[in-house]
């Protein structure tokens, strides 16, 4: 095998094992000890992360922050890439901040002339646009290693209603909707599943309270799924084709839509009673693209904000 081929060979086996002795990579490569030792110095040297540990049972490790292995992308897999982590950048806070704006610098660098050329040239052509928002979400890598993990953590959480108040959660997923970020997680004080804003968490770190964990397995739930009615009403409202539009393009109200063929729709499902002041605001925001049938605690709720809002430009 040539030595090129083989250092290739070693770099992805090394960086799949765990930890491993020089006997074993020799003879999986078929080739000396001290061939294994000569290569995983230039191995070493190339930027891979080895450590040795001596005694009976010691070896090799490679540390937590290891390098992958080089991978060949044709042009306009690179392009697709780059654009990918380019399309985050209006978000004031990401889970790898750090580490989205590195990979972006290397694609862009290590690319060839004629290439950046033509990323640039698409940059003034193309864009994501996500709304700019003021507030940042620090605790993001922090939540989104709880939901992997299956941790409980301990949060300080901020609403108009309560101020700030610690909490016990365990994160499910977290996600981006018209550049806020929000966690599905389960409220341990409230017993059920809510969806949290992200730039009102304040602080969270790993719970010492002895809190057990549920199995979660591989729950993944979506806003619509993950929230508990406390005082369910239904919510039926009439839409035009423009007020399905306007509401398909909200990530927690797409699954209640219910569409025609002629393009308009209607939603007749149950929400939460609480929040009827939202709902109030959000369906006002529609204007004449929507018609709230019910509930009717809803219907007066509009009344009373359409009278409040005559009043003031009256």
């Amino acid at each position: 095998m040539p030595k090129s081929k083989r250092l290739m060979e070693l770099m992805m086996t090394v960086n799949r094992k765990r930890r491993f002795k020089v006997q074993e990579l020799a003879d999986e490569f078929g080739v000396s000890k001290r061939t294994i030792l000569r290569d995983l110095q230039e191995l070493s040297e190339l930027g891979v992360p080895l450590y040795s540990e001596v005694g009976p049972h010691g070896g090799y490790q490679v540390v937590r922050e290891r390098v992958l292995p080089p991978i060949a992308f044709t042009e306009e897999e690179a392009v697709a890439m780059f654009f990918a982590v380019h399309a985050l950048r209006h978000y004031r806070s990401l889970p790898f901040e750090a580490e989205s704006a590195s990979a972006l610098s290397k694609f862009y660098l290590h690319m060839p002339g004629d290439v950046r050329d033509r990323i640039d040239g698409m940059k003034n052509r193309v864009d994501f646009i996500t709304p700019m928002r003021r507030g940042d979400a620090p605790c993001l890598a922090v939540l989104l290693d709880a939901a992997v993990r299956q941790q409980v953590l301990s949060i300080v959480y901020a609403t108009k209603e309560e101020g700030e108040r610690r909490r016990l959660i365990q994160p499910v997923r977290i996600y981006a909707n018209n550049g806020l970020w929000y966690c599905t997680a389960y409220c341990f004080l409230r017993s059920g599943y809510r969806v949290f804003r992200c730039d009102r968490i304040r602080e969270a770190a790993r719970d010492d309270s002895g809190m057990e964990p549920l199995v979660l397995g591989d729950m993944r739930l979506s806003r619509h799924e993950a929230a508990e009615l406390r005082e369910p009403v239904r919510l039926r409202v009439e839409l035009s084709r423009a007020g399905v539009q306007r509401c398909e393009a909200e990530l927690w109200l797409a699954p209640m839509l219910d569409m025609r063929e002629d393009g308009s729709g209607f939603i007749d499902r149950d929400v939460d009673g609480g929040d009827i002041p939202f709902y109030a605001d959000f369906f006002i925001g529609l204007g004449g693209e929507a018609a709230v049938a019910g509930p009717e605690a809803l219907r007066e709720a509009i009344r009373a904000k359409l009278s409040e809002m005559l009043l003031r430009y009256g």
